[in-house]
């Protein structure tokens, strides 16, 4: 299979095309998702079971939704203790960044004599945490999605994700949830899971909101239903861009461009440069590299790398490059160029950006620190990466004294009647210094 190789060092302008993502348009998925949310909504569990032998291939005649606590215990038990070691180091490392990032519970300012105003966060009472499988196990997304939640002390942070065909939760992910302190895994995904969360079922509860990535089938799931919970980051299918100036090689910069494509044919990643050299290098490495991967890895790679939702782009100067990025917007971004530090003032939009030949997206994915779940599919040009904010509310606190009301009040009644709201007037008016019982000095 050929890399697509774009080679834009005549084009006027930036083709519209290579902007698009396969969630781009969800019209397919929107149609379908549509009576298995509303069998969910309808049958609970039953189509809860219903569905994961249907969709995930469960063979048991006896499926439990709830992960028991046996399940956690047996998966340790078979776990290679170095994957666990592993394991464990990205959530201290992961707990570390979002304990840090971590708001004070409250902060009141004296805006003036006696009138102070300020934030207090309060931690969401339920979220669920949505962990995918179809292409894989991923222990690091329940990282990236719990940690965070236990972080900002949310009461009741629960994981919905596929069954296996075993009816089980992979070990990795009871693993990583057990490091991390959460006992609430429900074996439910793709649509029906965003469903359960969403009404509540005999099993799984009702949560205000769901984190974390999925396929366009979760994708859309979550449009259909954000009258009932918010939907948050909107984190689809990976994406990533690797910008490369003409000082590094283009077998390294393919090396990187491999790590997002293989997650699934519905991927994008891209390699934008403005050198020649770079960009051929690429191309001639990545076969080559493919050969290292295990068959459907190399698949899902090619199938992005020479399709048309990824490859190889090339500009006529490595400011058109970056132009590229900022109206792409990726959910990874990695900078390979002489200085790094130099180039990243000039971008505006990315999830996330990785700075020099050290910084691979593989480590901002698994032990990094900062959240890995990012914003997909252009909306880094607004959002930002899944933190511990995304846990909060914000809540607004005032608090006037009696030495500070004269000045607000007079203020405020004129304010109220000018906008015509005599209510709010009379509740400034010196019928609430009466009522106080607070002799009219005004």
């Amino acid at each position: 299979m050929s890399v697509t190789f774009h080679d834009l060092t005549q084009a006027d302008t930036l083709p519209e095309a290579l902007f698009k993502r396969t969630e781009s348009d969800l019209s397919f998925f929107a149609a379908r998702v549509t009576p298995i949310i509303e069998a969910v909504k309808n049958e609970g569990d039953a189509a809860l079971i219903r569905f994961a032998r249907e969709f995930d291939g469960v063979q048991p005649e006896h499926f439990s939704i709830r992960a028991e606590p046996e399940e956690f215990d047996a998966a340790f038990a078979r776990m290679d203790p170095e994957v666990i070691e592993s394991i464990r180091f990205s959530v201290e490392n992961v707990r570390k960044f979002h304990e840090a990032q971590k708001p004070e519970e409250m902060w009141l300012k004296e805006m003036q004599p006696g009138v102070f105003a300020g934030d207090r966060h309060v931690p969401i009472d339920a979220v669920a945490c949505y962990v995918p499988r179809g292409k894989g196990s991923f222990p690091s997304v329940l990282i990236m999605t719990t940690i965070p939640a236990v972080v900002a002390g949310v009461p009741r942070p629960v994981v919905i994700t596929p069954p296996g065909p075993d009816g089980k939760v992979d070990d990795a992910t009871l693993v990583a949830a057990k490091l991390v302190g959460i006992t609430e895994i429900y074996k439910c995904g793709g649509a029906q899971g965003v469903a359960a969360v969403a009404y509540g079922t005999e099993s799984v509860p009702k949560c205000l909101k769901i984190v974390g990535p999925g396929s366009p089938w979760v994708v859309a799931a979550k449009r259909q239903l954000t009258h009932l919970i918010d939907p948050g980051v909107p984190a689809g299918p990976s994406e990533s861009i690797i910008l490369a100036d003409g000082s590094v090689d283009g077998a390294l910069a393919a090396l990187d461009l491999l790590i997002e494509s293989e997650h699934g044919p519905d991927s994008s990643a891209y390699l934008v440069t403005s050198s020649r050299r770079v960009a051929e290098e690429a191309i001639a490495a990545l076969p080559g590299y493919w050969a290292q991967q295990s068959e459907k890895r190399a698949e899902f790679s090619q199938a992005v790398l020479c399709g048309t939702h990824g490859g190889v782009v090339l500009t006529k100067d490595f400011a058109t490059a970056v132009e590229f990025v900022n109206q792409y917007a990726p959910e990874h971004l990695e900078i390979l160029a002489r200085e790094p530090l130099a180039v990243m003032p000039q971008i505006r939009n990315a999830g996330e950006i990785l700075l020099g030949q050290h910084t691979p997206i593989t480590l901002g994915n698994f032990v990094l620190g900062p959240n890995a779940v990012l914003p997909t599919n252009g909306a880094a040009k607004t959002a930002g990466p899944l933190s511990v904010f995304d846990y909060m509310k914000r809540v607004s606190v005032g608090y006037v004294t009696s030495a500070g009301y004269d000045a607000l009040a007079t203020k405020a009644h004129r304010f109220a009647l000018y906008e015509g709201f005599p209510g709010h007037a009379l509740a400034v008016s010196d019928l609430r210094k009466t009522l106080m019982g607070e002799k009219d000095d005004r």
